[in-house]
């Protein structure tokens, strides 16, 4: 683009994003309006040894039973990268991490900042090709991964041109170590013999290192985004990315690094960003304990809540509605939940409803709210809601209404012509944060087509309303054309959700000759209904605008990736040919 004209349009929404901010009246008074400092600056390792040394007895986290102290999260970080440093991995080497959520993910993690290392965390369910990409594209010298990976790991190693060092953990490693507790009867891992357990017990009793300096410009992780086309891309997040993007999540849950007692419940899968935020920086800049989850199980998940004293909880809506099924049953009927103070819901499958806002409540109190807009490429975590749910009016307006931006974040809506737009109308998301990528790694053309002088084109499309809050519509890419016309699956999504014979519904686009594309819902059928697309489409006539009427596909589940989300792209191009 242009130089002169970058000028222009930044400072257009600079503008505009200063005339939003005017419009905020409902702003919470215990919200600040700047992010809280880091209370032992930004580095990860400066910060574990600050917390080992203010709270050295309380838990920092905790896995089925077992749970370690800040004071030996400490001890056991420094072994763990004195480990790794033996093996070659010093400032600016690239680590993978291929595991799901145990402790040693957290030790990882933290080791490699101790390192200035870079953490590229890699989703466990990636088969050999998928797996060889990521460490190539990456440049991964060292891994990290569970024995079980063993033959697909080295699969994926044999055909890249140098070798990877490999360090082997079980994920119930931390049971087969000496003096260790059994496992409560949740944990889902057998526990291993010392021989089967991996590297981790001589990975601990390796001689500590002392850590790098903390520079926040740093790279410190690669986390890798799909997007809608092309392989995964990896985005570039320095030390200050991550620590920003932990205090300004705090200052939205109107709070701060050390305030309070935090007891996080950590089941998403922490090498997605959102489950890096929620169950690691949080924990490790806020200084409470992360219970860490391998899966999410709703049985486990109320008795972690009340053992622990949980006080945290983040999960997709549907896991809330699996919640209060548990509840009204006997064997948790006098489960104590009084311990949550903060409740979010993440609008995948299921999305936030008053609904399930009055059945949260009417069994824990809390009043359960969206939790925030955000993606990988700006560390997620760009908003809060804390504070407008006064008369449902959150849920009452948009589908996935997401509330203002987090302090020293700014968001504006564009146009096609990346002009702002009025109050109101829709375009596409531009985010302006200290917690955006510096770019793409090895991709400079994705990089100069996604970044104008530090604001993000998201690719998303929603708008504000005229309280200056943000509503997510949709995917830009998925948006869909009708005639012109624009249709929201989003929108269409939860218009069909009303409809008692619908218990989960994706919509998506198709081409059509005739109008461009039209929409196509993916529905699964409530247990027991009969209705047939006919009669939805007659009912959808009557509570919709004709151009947003879809034509109806009936499956028996929903395609999902590791993270909760439905898989269009595969209703699309498997699920929609099959039914043609």
């Amino acid at each position: 683009m242009n130089g002169s004209n970058d000028d222009i349009r930044t400072s257009s929404w600079e503008e505009s994003a200063v005339e939003l901010a005017s419009l905020r009246a409902l702003w919470p008074e215990e919200v600040p309006h700047t992010a809280p400092e880091p209370a032992a600056g930004p580095g990860l390792a400066e910060t574990v040894i600050h917390w080992a040394h203010e709270r050295p007895d309380s838990a920092a986290m905790s896995f089925y039973g077992w749970k370690s102290t800040w004071g030996q999260l400490k001890d056991d970080v420094a072994a763990t990268a004195g480990w790794l440093s033996e093996r070659g991995v010093a400032e600016g080497t690239r680590v993978g991490v291929y595991m799901g959520n145990c402790p040693q993910f957290v030790h990882s993690f933290l080791a490699i900042a101790w390192l200035g290392a870079v953490y590229v965390p890699i989703n466990p369910m990636y088969r050999t090709e998928e797996l060889r990409h990521q460490l190539a594209d990456s440049g991964t010298t060292h891994l990290i991964a569970h024995p079980h990976s063993r033959s697909l790991v080295e699969a994926a190693v044999s055909q890249l041109p140098d070798p990877i060092d490999i360090t082997w953990t079980d994920p119930a490693a931390v049971f087969a170590l000496s003096s260790a507790p059994q496992p409560s009867a949740d944990c889902p891992h057998a526990v291993p013999t010392p021989e089967d357990a991996g590297d981790w017990e001589r990975v601990l009793a390796s001689a500590p290192v002392a850590p790098v300096h903390a520079d926040p410009d740093r790279l410190a992780s690669l986390n890798y985004t799909g997007g809608t086309t092309g392989l995964p891309k990896g985005c570039e997040h320095s030390l200050g990315h991550l620590s920003y993007t932990a205090v300004s999540a705090m200052a939205g849950m109107a709070t701060a690094p050390g305030v309070g007692r935090v007891v996080s419940l950590g089941f998403l899968p922490m090498f997605w960003v959102a489950g890096e935020n929620f169950g690691l920086l949080l924990p490790i800049y806020g200084g409470g304990e992360v219970v860490i989850m391998s899966r999410w199980h709703p049985h486990a998940a109320l008795r972690s809540i009340a053992e622990r004293g949980v006080t945290r909880l983040v999960s997709p809506a549907d896991g809330y509605v699996e919640l209060i099924d548990l509840l009204d049953t006997d064997e948790f009927a006098d489960t104590d939940l009084s311990s949550l103070e903060t409740c979010q819901a993440v609008s995948f499958v299921r999305k936030l409803d008053i609904e399930l806002r009055e059945g949260w409540k009417s069994r824990t109190g809390i009043v359960l709210r969206e939790a925030s807009y955000g993606m990988t490429e700006t560390h997620t975590s760009d908003t809060f809601t804390l504070g407008l749910q006064e008369e449902d009016r959150d849920l009452r307006a948009e589908p996935v209404y997401c509330g203002f931006p987090v302090p020293g974040t700014d968001i504006v809506i564009a146009d096609l012509d990346l002009n702002p737009v009025p109050v109101g109308e829709s375009g596409e998301i531009l985010v302006r944060s200290p917690s955006v990528t510096t770019g793409y790694w090895n991709n400079s053309r994705a990089t100069n087509e996604s970044l104008i002088d530090g604001w993000l084109r998201t690719g998303d499309t929603g708008r504000f309303d005229d309280q200056g809050a943000l509503t997510y519509l949709a995917r830009t890419k998925e948006m869909i054309k009708v005639n012109g016309m624009s249709v929201f699956p989003a929108e269409v999504e939860s218009l069909l959700r009303a409809h008692p014979a619908i218990e989960t519904v994706a919509v998506a686009p198709r081409d059509d000759a005739d109008h461009g594309q039209l929409p196509v819902a993916f529905v699964v059928l409530a247990e027991g209904s009969t209705a047939d697309g006919e009669s939805l489409a007659a009912w959808a006539k009557e509570n919709m605008a004709v151009y947003k009427v879809p034509d109806f596909v009936f499956v028996s589940g929903m395609p999902m990736t590791a993270t909760g989300k439905i898989r269009k792209t595969v209703l699309i191009d498997e699920l929609l040919e099959e039914n043609r």
